[in-house]
Order: C-alpha cells, then structure tokens, then sequence
C-alpha cells in the first residue's frame, strides 16, 4: 500500500512526538506540504487530571505556532470550555466552513481544520484519512499523558519524574538534602468522631487545600498526606540551602494566612474553626522506592523527617501553629522567635526551636 507523507509519518514517527500539540504542529505542516490548503487545525482531547477536564490546542499555519486553552472539571477552577471551542477559534482565524473529524471512536478526540477556501472532495479525503491514521499515535500519546498525570497526582511531580526515570525496584533511591514541612490538624479525632463523614472529608480537602497550594505556591511538593496530616519537601539544588529554607517559611506563613481566611468562612457557616501545627526542618533524607518487593512506595525517609515530625509536636505545648528547627533557623535571614532547646521524643540532642513572628496565637 502505497502512502502519502503524511499517512506515513503519522504511522512510523508520530507516537514519538512530545506531545499532542507538537503531533498537531507537525501533523499540519505534513498535510500543507501534501498540498492541502490549510489555514489553521484545531485539536480537543478530553484528559485525566484532578482539575482539567479537556485541552484544546490551535495550530496556525502562517506561523506555526500552537496556543492552548483548558476546560476545567465540575467545580474546577474556571468554567469550562464550549464543546465547540476549536471551531469557533478556526472560524475566528479564517471564517468559512470548518472540517472536523473524530478520531478513532465517535467521542474520541476532536480534529479540526480550517483553509483559506472551501475544501475539495479529494481534500476533504485527505483530512478524513488523516484522522483514521492519527487515531493510534494520538492513543500513545493519550496513554503516556495519564500515566504521567496519575503520577503527578498521587506522588507530585518531582517524585513522579524519579519514578519514570528509574526502574521499579525498592533498592533505588538518593540521598537528597530539602527543607522539610510537616503538618497535621489539631483536634482531628474529635472533630471525626463527632461530624459527619461527608463533612470531615470536606474539612480535610479545605485543609489540603489551603496547606498544599502554599507549598506548591513557594516550589515546594506534597509528598505525602498522612491522615490529615502532610509531608512537603523543598529541595535544595545547586548547593544552596537559603532559597529552599525561605521558601519553605514563606509556605508556612501563607498556610496560615489561608487557615484564617478558610476559618472565617466556616464561622460564617456555623462551623468550628480548625487549628493545625506546622514544622519546619532542614537536613538530608533518602528519597525513593521502599516496601515490598512487589508493592511499592515513593517516599522519603530518614532522621530527618524524624526530627521534623517530633518537633511538630511541640506546637501545642509551645502555644505556636509554626515551629522553625535550628538547622533551618541558621540558613535564613528572615525575622524568627527564638524559643530556646527542646528535647524531641526519640532524638538524641535537644533541639534549638524557633517561631515565626506571626504565630503568636496559643493553639486550643
């Protein structure tokens, strides 16, 4: 079977493309240089991921260059795209009648073109076989897009790209240095031994929310949440401690900034409010695989994370939501409250212990 270009391309290269709006680009560019007069193409695919719920891509072929737009999830971050987003921005480009294909099934992704007049038979021909072609590099491509965003959204997307790049076993893992931030509510097991279950997991999610977008704000990366607590870390790199240390105070300041507002939203509710503790490390942990031989877990692991948690302990006792250890303390110029040495539960060496300056608060 004799096929053109562009049907050869889409079966022998175009699984290896980036990404699908790099397979539109050059999807594109093969059926202009086959001769179809195009003025634009357009490209949907609905996509896993906590928040979007569909990406759609603009290609122009003046230019080559591809634009993006998301469509949010029910209750997402914004509303969501029209069904028929790529054709009104075709039709914005060149006006006239837009050609669109599905690909592979009836509710697969979405192909859109546009040209600079109405296209032929042989033309419309063109873009339907195209499409029929496109429908396994698209597969690949749809496949590796929601593995790589499982990975994301259950690892974050540091871990998520150490595990890609490493094979799965539990004896592979690095010895990193991060300033770390440990976090739990105060007063979880009441509040879920006395409320509803739908509303304690609401309460968590707004706590999740508040605690999580502050670490992602600054660079950081939930590691892991631990009943209602959670496990951030803010990797050093270039051997420098000071950008991960402030970075990681300044997550914890705007953590409670955000609790305030959320707690004044849930006094306007009736609800009661919700207090959490937070500490703040620095030091070196083994970050990677452990477990089972076949069941594994992304995490890490060390004295460290130890010290960080044990110190988050001493929150309620000190009266402070942000407690600031030592080691972490000594790598930033930002103002800190001195607290004085604390012996840690399981630690050897007491622990010098600092607070911000906005945590003067007594937790209850």
């Amino acid at each position: 079977m004799q096929l053109s270009p562009t049907l050869a391309w889409l079966v022998d290269a175009a699984a290896d493309s980036s990404g699908a709006d790099r397979l539109l680009a050059e999807l594109g560019a093969h059926l202009v240089a086959d001769g179809v007069p195009l003025a634009a193409g357009s490209l949907t695919l609905e996509v896993p991921h906590p928040l979007i719920a569909k990406r759609t891509w603009l290609w122009r072929a003046d230019n080559g260059r591809v634009i993006e737009a998301l469509g949010f999830a029910p209750g997402g971050l914004a509303p969501d795209l029209p069904d028929d987003a790529g054709r009104r921005w075709l039709r914005d480009i060149a006006g006239g009648e837009v050609h669109e294909d599905a690909v592979g099934r009836p509710d697969g992704p979405l192909l859109g073109w546009i040209g600079p007049r109405p296209f032929t038979a042989d033309e419309t021909e063109q873009l339907h076989q195209a499409a029929r072609f496109a429908a396994t590099p698209l597969a690949v491509l749809a496949a590796r897009a929601t593995l790589r965003a499982t990975l994301d959204a259950y690892l974050g997307k540091r871990s998520a790209e150490r595990v890609l790049a490493a094979p799965l076993r539990r004896d592979l893992g690095e010895t990193i240095q991060a300033a770390l931030l440990y976090a739990d509510l105060r007063g979880f097991t009441i509040l879920s031994e006395t409320t509803p279950p739908a509303a304690v997991i609401a309460a968590l999610d707004a706590w999740f929310d508040r605690i999580a977008g502050a670490v992602h704000a600054f660079g950081g990366e939930v590691l892991k949440f631990i009943g209602d607590g959670v496990l951030a870390i803010f990797p050093v790199v270039e051997g420098s401690p000071r950008r991960a240390c402030e970075a990681a105070l300044r997550a914890a300041g705007a953590a409670e900034a955000g609790m305030v507002y959320l707690n004044a939203e849930r006094g306007a509710q009736g609800l009661p409010p919700l207090a959490f503790g937070a500490a703040l490390h620095l030091g070196e942990m083994l970050w990677g695989n452990i477990g089972a031989a076949n069941r594994l877990d992304f995490t890490a692991i060390g004295p460290a994370v130890n010290l960080a948690s044990r110190l988050e302990g001493l929150c309620k006792p000190l009266g402070r939501t942000v407690l600031v250890s030592g080691a972490l303390a000594a790598e930033t110029e930002m103002p800190l409250v001195a607290l004085g040495s604390h012996p840690l539960r399981g630690i050897a060496s007491p622990c010098e212990v600092f607070a911000l300056p906005e945590t003067q608060a007594r937790i209850s």
